[in-house]
């Protein structure tokens, strides 16, 4: 029996344990499902009562950060709260383009490469005090600074006329933006692109009568941030338990009109507990309900389950250089690990994602092929060929780039220079199935003889896990990520040079082109845009800086009290609508005490 056969039926008996640990919390149902089974509106059983509070779940294994301020968050679980009691100024449809139902209006004048915002008469932020003009412009200068340390200077902010000269120190003011009034301002691009009219525009004032005191290295930790955060959204903070939970009252001053909820309280819920607080009452929705365990839990009695594609895919990403602060760009180190694309492709050939989806989520995730997730069907390119499922061709490629047993009763292949290759590999902590995943990609890649070891033998929590990554710990080699990718279809933001974000450290000329293509001028043109990001996602195939592993469905329970809540965009719904019909969630119909005293005790 040869070494790849025998090492083939070991790698299927720990699969298949691996499986049966993924289940073990119940009897796994044999239904698949599809995204197509769902609504994105809540169906309401009755009329709100015109007050009443509702509980936010927040699904996290970790406190939040607790950087409430979208000028200064980094982490998905801030803005979950953010979102609540502040918004963007301007609306979006479902297709991402932006529209004149928001906070502001615009005029756009391509001649002069500009766009005249104009700010509603009664938008007020929640002390009172409107927003204005200045407010905007002073986020633009905040987060522009050379002293800011966050990560939101983006596309959305350089293309500014004078904007990276700023940036850079060179000069005082920002010479591309222009306050007419108190309520408008203009914006003048040195780079007009077709993402400035779909989420292209940084949209969030900063109130600068509360902010301009305070050094701006110092804002992101600042009491106006952690502990009183003000917006101008449907509800305004009214009292925080660091890292557990928000409660907030509602605005009476909300421009769209007054809120039907009283209050809302935003709350952490570990997501070993997700169903139990559901069933009990003890939360009125999640912000996501764990995929593999919807089979189990889908005629929960008194919620509804909403859901829609997300705008995100799960990836294995490669660490392929360095991030110069001093610089503000990407470096790549030909001397990395990872450096070689074959190892990396064969990597990909060694997992089986159709596998993964089908049996840890019962369809609700799916293989991914691309970086531009089916979230935006306009730009998704189905036609592309990437990696699927191949050990032969794994091997195939291991054994050709020079990745080879050195003798033959090795375990495991050397790098090229016939030395010990170890390959560190970080994941995150969160949910019943992050351990055997972890624990199926390293024995995937274990049978085609490569050495991944667990960063440190454990799953890294949430901000333990960033934290490295964006540092380019040295420890780290590989690592299991998952990214929303936003309302544009713009990649630069996560892939770009210039992105922090930019967490393998990719860059190339052909990679610089294609973002820039996809900003230029001629992308005006919808055909034309579109062959540019079939060309960025073939290229990204071909490079394999990090590799789409599933596509997710986002699913939202909703306990059936609850009118008016939605998810996703162009619904025509706002959160100002969301009300509920009577004082007291609905329970689930059968309970056992049990669950009833784990979730009293989580």
């Amino acid at each position: 029996m040869t070494k790849v056969s025998i090492r083939k039926g070991i790698f299927a008996l720990i699969l298949m344990s691996l499986l049966v640990l993924a289940a073990c919390s119940g009897e796994k149902s044999d239904e698949m499902f599809s995204i197509d089974d769902f609504e994105q509106i809540k169906t309401n059983e009755g009329d709100a009562t015109g007050g009443g509070e509702l509980v936010f779940g927040l699904v996290s294994d970790t406190p939040f950060e607790g950087t409430l301020n979208y000028n200064f968050y980094s982490g998905n679980p801030d803005v979950q709260i953010i979102d609540w009691f502040n918004e963007s100024l301007l609306a979006i449809d479902g297709n991402y383009n932006y529209t004149q139902d928001g906070a502001a209006t615009f005029e756009v004048d391509r001649d002069s490469n500009s766009i005249t915002f104009t700010i509603n008469e009664n938008l007020n932020w929640h002390d009172g005090v409107p927003v204005t003009a200045e407010d905007w412009a002073y986020a633009y200068e905040v987060v522009g600074h050379p002293e800011y340390e966050g990560v939101r200077y983006t596309q959305a902010l350089s293309s500014v006329e004078g904007m990276p000269e700023y940036h850079a120190g060179e000069a005082d003011t920002i010479s591309g933006i222009e306050i007419i009034n108190d309520k408008t301002i203009k914006f003048t691009y040195h780079q007009f692109t077709p993402s400035l009219l779909s989420s292209g525009v940084w949209a969030y004032p900063l109130a600068k009568h509360i902010f301009e005191d305070i050094p701006i290295a110092e804002m992101a930790s600042s009491d106006a941030v952690r502990r009183n955060p003000i917006g101008y959204g449907p509800y305004k903070v009214d009292s925080i338990v660091p890292g557990e939970s928000v409660t907030m009252v509602k605005n009476e001053d909300y421009w769209r009109g007054e809120p039907q909820l009283d209050a809302v309280t935003v709350q952490v819920i570990n997501p070993n507990v997700v169903v139990q607080s559901l069933e009990t009452g003890r939360v009125d929705v999640v912000s996501s309900f764990p995929a593999d365990q919807y089979a189990d839990n889908y005629e929960m009695s008194n919620v509804e389950f909403l859901g829609t594609i997300d705008n995100a895919y799960t990836y294995i990403g490669f660490k392929l250089g360095r991030w110069d602060a001093d610089a503000g760009e990407v470096v790549m180190d030909p001397d990395m690990k990872m450096a070689d694309v074959n190892l990396r492709r064969a990597m990909w050939h060694a997992v089986d994602n159709d596998a993964i989806g089908n049996r840890f989520y019962d369809g609700l995730r799916w293989n991914a092929t691309t970086l531009i997730p089916p979230s935006h069907p306009d730009y998704h390119d189905d036609s592309i060929e990437a990696p699927t499922y191949d050990v032969k061709k794994a091997n195939e490629i291991l054994d050709e780039a020079g990745y080879l047993y050195v003798n033959e009763d090795d375990e495991f292949r050397s790098d090229k220079d016939g030395n010990e290759l170890v390959i560190n590999f970080a994941s995150m902590s969160g949910g019943d199935t992050a351990e055997p995943l972890a624990q199926y990609y390293m024995q995937a890649w274990a049978e085609v003889g490569l050495n991944v070891k667990l960063l440190d033998g454990r799953l890294q929590e949430f901000n333990t896990f960033y934290d490295r990554v964006e540092a380019d710990d040295p420890d780290i080699d590989v690592y299991q990520g998952a990214w929303g990718v936003g309302s544009d279809v713009d990649p630069s933001g996560l892939y770009g040079r210039t992105a922090a974000f930019n967490y393998p450290r990719f860059a190339s000329e052909e990679n610089d082109r294609l973002l820039a293509e996809g900003l230029s001028e001629e992308s005006f043109d919808y055909e034309y845009r579109q062959a540019v990001y079939s060309e960025w996602q073939q290229l990204m195939v071909d490079e394999i800086p990090v590799f789409p592993t599933v596509y997710r469905a986002l699913i939202v329970p909703v306990n059936n009290r609850v009118t008016d809540y939605y998810i996703g965009n162009g619904t025509g719904k706002y959160r100002y609508q969301i009300g509920v019909t009577q004082d007291e969630p609905f329970e689930a119909d059968e309970i056992t005490p049990v669950e009833e005293e784990e979730a009293d005790e989580e």
